[in-house]
């Protein structure tokens, strides 16, 4: 199924899906929308394959299979958090059953209007916004109570909400493989040399709290208007956990001052800073060998992403 607007593949256990299956998914479940335009974004996810519905709607359809998971989560806890947090989130509208051959949950949202931030934003002082708006956006997630089923929800359960030390095996693989990343302009051995002291300083930390996490709050998932961070996209890494994972746009999107405007507004120590900063390395390191080809824009993020923690350790 490859045909009117099927997004690209990234993944060997890809699900197809095209503009034709959507069309005919919304028709058969959702009839109040069948009349409505159907067309692939290229900016489609690498979880999701995203398509619009008309102008105002959003279909997005999982790449893998297992993605029903998060789909139906989004479903069931954005609700509870949606009016907690300082910026919009996607409105679900309706959750879509599997269908046509097709084996997995889907969804439709309300579109959000907005442009996904850069590094390169066109002042200071639009940095230092941004700043305050994602800390704003991490503060409130922190603030927003743990209810006793989410503490037990398996959805709610994932690898980025789990202490750092946990993926360290992970993550020293990862940076041996980006070695034969071909043209990589990376310094590996001072990537190793970061991993290494975040380690140590996490091998010694205090038990982290649990809390709300987005889990992927990177500028992927996040869109800005005027200047203002207008909305947070993607919730399908929602877990409830150790929160540090969330700092890493810092190092994404933000220069040294406006990080340590950032740092100011969330009330980091120490700690809880270098650990965010090894999270952004460890997002990098593992991005590199498995989308170098296929998400030439992530990686490019990714690489300047790497580069800054680099800078901000002094070894850039």
């Amino acid at each position: 199924m490859c045909g009117l607007n099927a997004p690209m593949t990234l993944h060997a256990d890809e699900l197809p899906v095209d503009a034709v299956l959507v069309r005919r998914m919304v028709a058969d479940q959702l009839p109040v929308y069948a009349g409505l335009h159907v067309r692939g974004l290229s900016a489609s996810g690498s979880s999701n394959s995203l398509f619009r519905l008309g102008d105002e709607l959003l279909v997005r359809v999982p790449r893998q299979p297992g993605g029903s998971a998060t789909i139906l989560k989004e479903a069931r806890w954005l609700p509870y958090l949606e009016d907690a947090l300082p910026a919009g989130v996607p409105e679900v509208v309706a959750v879509g059953e599997p269908a046509h051959g097709y084996p997995e949950h889907w969804s439709v949202v309300r579109w959000v209007d907005g442009e996904h931030p850069t590094a390169a934003a066109s002042s200071n002082a639009t940095r230092n916004l941004l700043a305050r708006d994602l800390a704003a956006v991490v503060c409130a997630l922190r603030q927003v109570e743990v209810p006793p089923e989410a503490r037990i929800d398996a959805a709610l359960r994932w690898y980025r909400a789990e202490p750092l030390t946990a993926i360290d095996p992970d993550i020293r693989a990862y940076a041996e493989q980006c070695r034969s990343v071909p043209n990589l302009d990376l310094d590996i051995d001072a990537v190793l040399l970061v991993w290494d002291e975040a380690m140590a300083l996490a091998a010694h930390g205090p038990e982290p709290a649990m809390h709300w996490l987005h889990g992927d709050l990177l500028a992927e998932n996040l869109l800005v208007r005027n200047g203002r961070l207008a909305a947070v996209l993607d919730f399908g890494g929602l877990a409830v956990g150790d929160p540090t994972v969330d700092l890493v746009a810092a190092w994404e999107l933000l220069d040294a001052e406006a990080r340590a405007v950032f740092r100011t507004e969330a009330g980091l120590d120490d700690h809880t800073w270098l650990l965010g900063r090894a999270w952004a390395l460890a997002i990098a390191v593992m991005t590199f060998p498995y989308y170098w080809r296929t998400m030439p824009d992530r990686c490019a993020g990714r690489l300047a992403m790497a580069r800054q923690v680099l800078m901000d350790a002094g070894l850039g």
